[in-house]
Parts: structure tokens; C-alpha cells; sequence
């Protein structure tokens, strides 16, 4: 049975490149074959700020859209996070979306691949790493940063990617597989 991995584009504002660098990395993620990878946007979730009424780790989802995320989350061995950096933080939609589940999120890996300026995102990462780890999902030491994504766009907005950050990507992958695989029997007993 392949692992599955989803890759989540975690900004939902107009004219956001997250699509683009997603799209590039689920490309990158099928030739890797370590992963049976399905790309996921928050924005079609359409989730509105965090309103259920019961705790997350009851399960006992009142609205629609949250079954729904459920479902989708439930399907995953793994995650990859495409996220910008948004005033040196994660984009509130990432927050809001880890908010509505628990269990669903339990004893997975994730990755992240960030992006903006300079930093490439690496400071919204270092506090999503901090999220992700209070719903039980090992977030991996290897990322990928992407500084100065606007260079890296042809004049169609698609990404294309460098050596430096093929690398990244081949070593997160990799050691994702590695959690993966390891962290199967945690989540066959719950």
C-alpha cells in the first residue's frame, strides 16, 4: 500500500503563488514514488474562523465544511505544507485549519515548503512547526525554503524550481517517508 501524502496550500488570498509552488512540488513528489500525493487548497475548503461547538478531539462536527476537512485530513499518512509568510507568521487561514481537527492530524509527519523575500518563509515555519507539534504530527527538520519566489516565476506565474531547492525537496521527501512508515503503527492503534 503507497503512503499518502497531501500537499496543502495553506494561503486562500486572491493573486497568492501558493497554487503555483504547489503544483511544482507535486510534481516533484511524483517522481520521487516514495508517496501516492494529492494536492489540497484550503480555499476550497472554505473554512470560516474556527466556530464548532464541541472540542475537536470529541469528533462531533456540527457543519459541513468541517466533515468535510475531516474526511480530507483523515485520508493522509503525511502533509506538506505550502506556506508564505505573512508579517514573519503563518497565514491565519494554516491556524484556523489545524484548529478544526485533532485525532485526524495524530502521529503523521509533515513537511513544509515555505516562501516570500529574503527568508524565504522560514520564520512563519519555525512557529508552524511549533503548532503542528501540539496535534501530535512530527514535523520534519528538513524543509524547503523558497527566497525570492517573484524571480522564480516565468511571466505565467508558473515556478520553476532550482537545483538547491530540487535537493530540499528530495531530502524532506526522503526523510517524510522514513516517518511515515515508522509512525504506521501508532496510527493503526488509535
Amino acid at each position: 500500500m503507497s503512503l499518502k501524502l497531501q500537499i496543502i496550500i495553506c494561503s486562500t488570498r486572491p493573486g497568492r503563488v501558493g497554487p503555483s509552488v504547489a503544483h511544482w512540488f507535486q510534481e516533484f513528489a511524483t517522481k520521487h514514488s516514495k508517496f501516492d500525493s494529492r494536492l489540497i487548497d484550503l480555499a476550497d475548503f472554505n473554512l470560516p474562523l474556527y466556530n464548532e461547538p464541541h472540542h475537536p478531539r470529541l469528533q462531533q462536527y456540527e457543519h459541513d465544511a468541517t466533515k468535510l476537512w475531516s474526511a480530507s485530513v483523515s485520508e493522509a499518512d503525511a502533509y506538506v505544507f505550502v506556506t508564505p509568510e505573512y508579517n514573519y507568521c503563518p497565514p491565519p487561514a494554516f491556524g484556523n485549519s489545524l484548529n478544526y481537527l485533532y485525532k485526524e492530524w495524530n502521529y503523521k509527519p509533515c513537511g513544509f515548503v515555505s516562501y516570500g523575500g529574503v527568508s524565504g518563509g522560514i520564520r512563519a515555519v519555525q512557529l508552524e512547526k511549533q503548532l503542528v507539534t501540539t496535534l501530535k504530527m512530527m514535523p520534519m527538520v528538513e524543509g524547503v525554503a523558497i527566497p525570492m519566489v517573484a524571480t522564480l516565476l516565468d511571466d505565467s506565474k508558473n515556478f520553476h524550481s532550482n537545483a538547491l531547492i530540487d535537493n530540499s525537496a528530495q531530502v524532506m521527501l526522503d526523510e517524510m517517508s522514513k516517518w511515515a512508515k515508522a509512525l504506521q503503527p501508532m496510527r493503526t492503534t488509535t
